[in-house]
């Protein structure tokens, strides 16, 4: 049945769209307000996103927020590209493994933050960079395995079939041929990834140490002795960061050469 002819359906849309993004909206304009109280307008001035890049702390919190998000990418990059490969072909327990895989997807995030803290804990783990990795790669895989998983599906398996008529082993297959032919997939899932990973706070809560606060973490912080428009500046940049990523692994997923 189409929707379209349901009545006042064009205005529930626009009425959810805006409730979700008006206070985007509102955020960005107002981190561009010269006065301190973040909800009184003076004029515009740029002299918070000043502010934000000489601000030692918010310094240290971008660049671990920068190493962990790397880090987990490009960890769970490589163990999402092997686990498309294996699932690639029918095997007895597929499906189970492809719903392991995708289950931090459908877990709340404060569930998994809390069982992994208290595993790290009974392992005697030290909380930190470290374990935030661990964490951090963890969840991402599933970000990461289905832009890969969407590119091999739609790959012809002649190509492989080629290079081996033409005495090439597995290996060199893969390198020369599948990866290849992978690459907008593995970009777009290491994306992915490194967007889930930079925007994550109740893991990163649970599991830093003294001196690995992320970005995330230090904005939550700070909120606690009032909102300013400074924290409007790192949230817009973070946004528009967010904005760029994401549309970044969209473009890479839809090449086809």
């Amino acid at each position: 049945m189409n929707l379209r002819r349901f009545p006042a359906t064009r205005e529930v849309s626009i009425a959810v769209l805006a409730f979700l993004y008006i206070p985007v909206v509102v955020l960005t304009a107002y981190s561009f307000n010269a006065n301190r109280t973040a909800t009184v307008w003076t004029h515009a001035s740029f002299d918070w996103y000043a502010r934000i890049l000489t601000n030692p702390s918010i310094q240290a919190a971008t660049w671990n927020s920068i190493v962990l998000a790397t880090a987990a990418s490009i960890a769970a990059t490589g163990i999402a590209l092997m686990a498309a490969l294996a699932t690639r072909r029918a095997f007895p327990g597929r499906s189970t493994t492809e719903s392991v895989l995708n289950l931090p997807l459908i877990l709340p995030e404060i569930v998994v933050a809390v069982a992994t803290l208290l595993l790290f804990v009974s392992l005697g783990i030290s909380l930190g960079l470290g374990a935030m990795i661990l964490a951090h790669t963890a969840f991402c895989i599933p970000f990461a395995y289905l832009p890969i998983r969407a590119r091999l599906d739609g790959l012809s398996g002649s190509y492989e079939e080629a290079a081996q008529d033409l005495y090439a082993n597995r290996f060199r297959t893969f390198r020369r041929v599948t990866m290849p032919l992978l690459w907008p997939g593995v970009m777009a899932g290491f994306t992915l990834a490194f967007v889930t990973s930079l925007d994550d706070f109740l893991t990163s809560f649970f599991l830093s140490g003294p001196g690995t606060t992320t970005l995330p973490v230090y904005i939550f912080s700070a909120i606690r002795a009032g909102i300013t428009p400074e924290i409007n500046a790192i949230s817009t940049v973070m946004l528009l960061i967010s904005i760029l990523l994401v549309s970044l692994s969209f473009f890479l997923g839809r090449l086809r050469r």
